[in-house]
């Protein structure tokens, strides 16, 4: 394993926490490819070394958001939370949250705030990177855009929690032709869609 350094570790502790976790979960995990950095990322958000195996990569994912990162493509998330954790730094892409974007589209139609504001941000959906952790009629909304041909986002980070349509939304996902990191089954959640992401982030920041 090379020597890693994470942007978002910014004291000398830190970055000792950050590499001595790396260490461990490469052993756990593996260390080949940029997929595993990934999941070693995941495992680490979320404490469950069980997450590298659910997770899932389709299309080429990670040199899509390097890709969309160079282009200072804008992030789009389903929740403030998720805008929260993304790393500041590293970047020069702008971070938009779907939810209070749709509010009076959400009322006129009887649909969510999170479906509503993938709605209502369509127009800036194509080339970007959209992060769902936890919303999955966001993510369903989205997927049928990309269906219809209304959207094309450069990445999906589809992670959506829960037992109402999220193992279903992400299903869905992987059936299309998008680049997309998604999980298996009814887990995921801000940490991995943040950690996901910042991963990303991270190996774009490296050069």
């Amino acid at each position: 394993m090379d020597k890693y350094t994470d942007i978002g570790a910014t004291t000398p502790e830190a970055l000792e926490i950050s590499r001595k976790s790396r260490q461990l979960i490469s052993e756990l995990v593996g260390d080949r490819s940029v997929e595993d950095k990934i999941r070693q990322r995941c495992v680490i958000a979320t404490g469950d070394p069980g997450v590298a195996d659910i997770l899932r990569f389709k299309n080429d994912p990670v040199n899509a958001g390097l890709k969309a990162l160079g282009n200072q493509a804008p992030i789009l998330v389903d929740i403030m939370m998720v805008k929260s954790g993304v790393v500041k730094k590293g970047h020069n892409s702008r971070i938009e949250t779907f939810i209070d974007k749709g509010d009076l589209l959400a009322q006129e139609r009887g649909i969510t705030r999170s479906s509503a504001g993938v709605l209502a941000l369509r127009e800036e959906l194509d080339g970007a990177i959209v992060v769902i952790g936890n919303a999955p009629s966001a993510l369903l909304t989205l997927c049928g855009l990309i269906q219809e041909g209304q959207a094309r986002p450069e990445l999906v980070i589809g992670v959506p929690v829960g037992f109402v349509n999220a193992a279903e939304s992400k299903e869905l996902l992987r059936t299309l032709d998008v680049p997309s990191i998604s999980v298996v089954g009814t887990r995921g959640g801000t940490p991995i869609a943040v950690a996901a992401l910042n991963e990303i982030i991270n190996i774009h920041a490296r050069g």
